[in-house]
């Protein structure tokens, strides 16, 4: 599930007229990047969800292999957006992107896959070392014990990456709520992990993000 319906305000005057994954990033919408990284990935379902300035990204997606799921009236956050999507996903643990970073290094979807071990995990999280976060100005989210299970704490930087259980979404009472909330319960129970990318990652949330992930991509196509 490639998430796809905020409203971009940290994006300014990009998305006055836009989603934020319509905003261009080397000549190509960001979320055009976040779906080269769902290529050949044995996955049989992409859903995007929609909520802001909603028709555009349905025009961009149609004819292509990504099924849309719109958010209406409210907005649902990244948790109840993902609980929203359930009827076109299934029951099976989801694997779920933000559409606003770019990536250089190994593809970090399958960097997930190598390492899901759903016999001990209910979540693994694509984290970020500081060292290879391009203009992250943060101090992180996460720590990792030497099991790789989480924390929350300073330190790593959660890339937008993930493999999730979706059952405890049923236990949550709110409508919109983040998907924070369903990480607190795993923490809690030790069951939610991390792997660390070796790869670069720069944040596009914000328009000073732009320029340094059109120079990140051209190095990595050098």
């Amino acid at each position: 599930m490639i998430f796809a319906a905020g409203f971009g305000t940290r994006m300014k005057h990009l998305t006055q007229d836009r989603p934020k994954p319509m905003v261009e990033v080397a000549g190509r919408p960001l979320i055009d990047h976040a779906l080269d990284l769902t290529t050949d990935l044995p996955a049989t379902t992409t859903v995007a969800n929609l909520h802001y300035k909603p028709a555009l990204l349905q025009e961009h997606l149609a004819g292509r292999n990504v099924q849309t799921v719109l958010e209406a009236p409210q907005i649902l956050d990244t948790g109840g957006g993902l609980r929203h999507a359930l009827p076109l996903l299934g029951g099976d643990p989801v694997m779920t992107l933000n559409a606003d970073a770019i990536w250089s290094g190994d593809n970090p979807l399958r960097q997930l896959q190598a390492a899901w071990d759903p016999t001990r995990m209910d979540g693994l999280l694509m984290c970020i070392p500081m060292a290879n976060a391009v203009g992250y100005t943060g101090s992180g989210n996460f720590v990792l014990d030497p099991s790789n299970r989480v924390a929350r704490g300073p330190g790593l930087i959660y890339g937008g990456a993930q493999i999730i259980k979706t059952e405890r979404l049923a236990e949550i009472t709110e409508t919109a709520f983040s998907l924070n909330t369903l990480w607190d319960l795993l923490i809690a129970e030790n069951s939610l992990y991390a792997v660390e990318y070796g790869g670069k990652w720069c944040d596009v949330g914000h328009p000073e993000g732009i320029p340094l992930a059109e120079h990140l991509l051209r190095v990595r196509d050098v």
